[in-house]
């Protein structure tokens, strides 16, 4: 095996095991800190063995393995750990764990652990990105629009929180989910946005293996909360969005909505989504953030193309949207909609006011170029399109931007 097909290796083992040891190795030993330090020992081991030793025939349970002694060591090296030791020797296998059933239950254990209410929402979700999806720090400051630094301070303030306070390591009993649920439900938006838009330059444009674990985790809540809208409306959300992944890249380069092959679409995604959408509007209740941005897709996923949108309801949508969530995030977006209803001029008057707060945010430079370039004012929009350029990570977005500048007059 070649130096090449060793790295895919820890890359793919990385992607598919990190939130499952991490997960196992603390409800093991009971230490968060230890848990994330052992299993990046493990990782790191992995690089420096693998290219010499080859690839072992189950990576998992040969990290899981490395993992488990380099935290028994650790424990070994702090004396004060001593109750800790001797509970983790007493547990201590060479077994990796068991089935999948299983691991499913440590991975939600973890996540409502870190989702505890004693957190500041921002922490829980946060803190719930590193330690179960396996995100990296700068991944995560990318999608809070914050410095790297201050979110790795954030997140080790969290998890110093959790050591204090002795927070369990245990699935909630029912009455309390709805305390937690809401950060639950931003974490796992956050996780499908990473891989709707892989924000890291080394990584695939599109990683299905995280929407695909944020729908199956989004599944497993809807199943303990049936009731529950947000949860409805966030399966319906990630489902509608899912259905078009295949038309979402081409050669190497970003298809944006207007220009894609509607035909590509999962048709079978896309009726569930509806369904869910539906079931919501005919129980009454009033929308939450979620259900509204479901209702949105649904609106672009009903038009035959383009054309057919209905503009207007996307618009009215993003209005009752922005009143429960008046971030700047959401005005651009509404921004897009208003551009197709009452043309560019308008909407920019509209972005142009968001770029104290979004200025380093590449999707609102790439806003601007595009309104820019549909009135005709090149100049600007070429440096809209470099700007947006520089702050995008994502190499099918970067490879779309750049055409879309070089195609100006």
């Amino acid at each position: 095996m070649n130096s090449a097909d060793v790295r895919e290796a820890i890359t793919r083992a990385h992607r598919e095991e990190w939130a499952r040891l991490v997960a196992f190795l603390t409800r093991r030993l009971g230490d968060l800190d230890i848990a994330e330090e052992a299993a990046a020992e493990a990782f790191a081991t992995a690089v420096e063995r693998w290219p010499v030793d080859g690839v072992p025939p189950n990576p998992g349970a040969w990290l899981t393995t490395t993992a488990n002694r380099k935290a028994i060591d650790r424990l070994r090296r702090e004396s004060k750990r001593g109750d800790k030791h001797k509970e983790a020797q007493l547990s201590y296998d060479d077994d990796p764990p068991g089935p999948a059933d299983a691991i499913d239950d440590e991975r939600l254990r973890l996540i409502f652990t870190c989702c505890h209410p004693a957190l500041a929402m921002e922490t829980r979700v946060a803190l719930t990105l590193r330690m179960v999806a396996g995100l990296t720090v700068p991944e995560i400051a990318r999608a809070f629009l914050v410095q790297e630094s201050a979110m790795g301070r954030r997140i080790t303030r969290a998890k110093d929180k959790i050591k204090t306070a002795r927070i369990p390591y245990r699935v909630p009993p029912a009455e309390e989910l709805p305390g937690r649920v809401s950060g639950v439900l931003a974490v796992l938006f956050l996780v499908f946005n990473e891989g709707y838009l892989a924000t890291g330059p080394g990584t695939d444009p599109v990683r299905h293996d995280l929407t695909a674990e944020a729908i199956r985790l989004t599944r497993l809540i809807r199943a303990l909360m049936p009731e529950d809208g947000e949860v409805a409306g966030l399966l319906a959300l990630m489902l509608l969005t899912e259905a078009r992944r295949t038309a979402r890249v081409s050669g190497g380069e970003l298809v944006p909505l207007g220009e894609q092959d509607r035909g590509a679409w999962d048709a079978a995604l896309i009726a569930e989504g509806h369904r869910l959408v539906r079931e919501r509007l005919a129980s009454g209740q009033a929308p939450g953030r979620y259900q509204i941005l479901a209702a949105i897709n649904a609106v672009h996923t009903s038009a035959r193309d383009v054309r057919c949108t209905d503009w207007s309801q996307v618009v009215a949508l993003y209005d009752q949207l922005l009143r429960l969530d008046p971030s700047p995030i959401v005005a651009l977006n509404r921004a897009i909609a208003v551009a197709e209803l009452d043309g560019p001029e308008v909407a920019l008057a509209v972005v142009d006011r968001l770029g104290g707060k979004l200025a380093g945010y590449h999707a609102y430079h790439a806003t601007r170029a595009d309104l820019l370039r549909r009135l005709g004012r090149s100049h600007e929009s070429r440096a809209a399109y470099d700007e947006a350029i520089e702050l995008a990570g994502n190499t099918a977005e970067t490879a779309y931007l750049t055409r879309r500048r070089d195609q100006l007059g």
